[in-house]
């Protein structure tokens, strides 16, 4: 069990002890800490912060102690219940509220829950605000409000549907020509918020959409993280239903991956690609994506005659690379679509509405639409890290013994080979080292992560 706390919030396991995981001293400790670091970024003399949560178990109890300890700093709430990250988002900056906090853990399984911090433009916080509210956290420096100054909680549950609406109004959304071509859909919403939001957004294109998983009871039926290994259940109903295609989420509807209509996968790393390769034909542009997604995204930019850079890791970091290119659409390889056209943040609804556009223009199937890519493999692997492990000197190591290649420090050590990847690096949210690779087979990405794990382990001496 673990707590883990980091510029873009925390995050950790409930139960067990105070600063060692996610109990509720901790989760007052920290709300409290994002909300005395409101006040004083604002001139405002009353504050708003809204307040979304996915479906998992111990949601209801931290956004009750979430909202409570913002009250008792004197800040109104805005309870949106069940929502969605990109939901949440979206909500914000329409509520011309102070700041956001999204109860999700994401991929993380039911143990884990998380608290994740937006500005006053529904984006997440920098890494010096980051830094500052851990700060406060440390110090316990917040002063609560007096009885006659305690805020209070407003309840809004309208803004899944506002939020489909927002997409619908994209201008190369085209609902009429979704409708027109007659889609039937498998959804797993791993029995969280995408089970709600995604069938009300398939409802509104006019598409027939059978549900797996949809019951938002926070009980998830397998891992919820969207890999292939996680959904073989979905995978078999397309097939069996004849399908066009699965759409899957992650618990908090920011992470997007399709199934195609043999039942393989479309790709985690393809959904970037696809709606990229739809928005670039219509508006051309730059495009951004992070160090550990797919060569493809690049091919693509470039086919459109647009630019491609990659940022570090992390949704806050591609946000910033894509303001200062002035990207059209970027996001990162999991699965996660930015298009700025609606907001800075990872959007499953967005990403649902333009590949299906994107797919009745071009009148293909998912998997003859998938072969039309380039084809690169990936494999993304890990190794647990223990106390003892000098995680930076591993990668110095590994940075020192392949500096011959191409290789890039922004964010772990990437070494870039002529005709394949690997990127090592510590994860933001879990103990871990991520070892991801990419080739032009899935053996040959397999072999390489196997590889770099080796060479690890016999640097570690594990």
């Amino acid at each position: 069990m673990t707590l883990i706390k980091s510029i873009s919030g925390i995050r950790g396991t409930i139960g067990g002890k105070p600063s060692d995981n996610l109990t509720p001293i901790d989760a007052v400790k920290f709300a409290s800490a994002y909300g005395s670091w409101l006040k004083g970024q604002s001139e405002n003399q009353k504050l708003r912060v809204v307040i979304g949560r996915d479906a998992r178990l111990s949601g209801e109890m931290i956004q009750n102690l979430v909202a409570s300890s913002l009250i008792g700093l004197g800040i109104d709430v805005i309870d949106l219940g069940l929502s969605t990250t990109p939901t949440v988002e979206v909500a914000v900056p329409i509520e011309k509220a102070d700041g956001g906090i999204i109860l999700t853990a994401s991929h993380n399984p039911k143990q884990w829950n998380a608290l994740k911090l937006l500005n006053a433009k529904g984006e997440f916080l920098s890494g010096k605000d980051g830094a500052e509210i851990l700060k406060i956290a440390e110090n316990d420096d917040y002063t609560f409000a007096e009885v006659d100054d305690l805020g209070k909680i407003t309840k809004n549950d309208t803004y899944i549907d506002k939020h489909i609406e927002e997409v619908l109004n994209l201008p190369l959304v085209d609902a009429e020509k979704i409708k027109a071509a007659g889609f039937k859909v498998v959804v797993d919403g791993v029995n969280s918020t995408g089970g709600i939001a995604i069938p009300r957004l398939l409802e509104k294109l006019g598409v027939e959409a059978i549900e797996l998983y949809c019951d938002p009871t926070g009980h998830f039926p397998h891992n919820p993280e969207p890999l292939k290994e996680h959904l073989t259940d979905i995978s078999e109903l397309v097939v069996k239903e004849n399908a066009d295609m699965g759409i899957v989420v992650d618990p908090d509807v920011d992470r997007l991956a399709f199934i195609c209509n043999d039942g393989e996968m479309f790709g985690e790393e393809y959904t970037l690609v696809a709606c990229a390769d739809y928005v670039l034909g219509k508006t051309p542009g730059n495009t951004v994506s992070n160090l550990s997604s797919s060569r493809a995204l690049r091919d693509i930019a470039v086919k459109h005659n647009g630019t491609y850079e990659a940022s570090a890791v992390g949704e806050v970091n591609v946000v910033e690379l894509m303001k200062k290119n002035e990207a059209i659409i970027g996001g990162e390889g999991n699965g996660g679509i930015i298009y700025p056209a609606s907001h800075y943040g990872r959007d499953a609804l967005v990403g649902v509405a333009l590949f299906l556009t994107h797919l009745a223009e071009t009148g293909m199937s998912t998997r003859e639409l998938r072969d039309s890519y380039p084809s690169y493999f990936m494999s993304k692997k890990k190794i647990t890290l223990t106390p003892e492990l000098d995680v930076d000197g591993i990668l110095k190591s590994m940075e020192n013994k392949y500096a011959g290649e191409q290789i890039s420090t922004v964010d772990g050590v990437k070494i870039d080979f002529p005709e394949n990847w690997v990127h090592l690096r510590k994860s933001n949210t879990e103990p871990i080292i991520r070892i991801y690779t990419e080739a032009p087979s899935q053996e040959e990405a397999d072999k390489l992560a196997d590889s770099f794990i080796a060479q690890i382990q016999e640097i570690a001496g594990i």
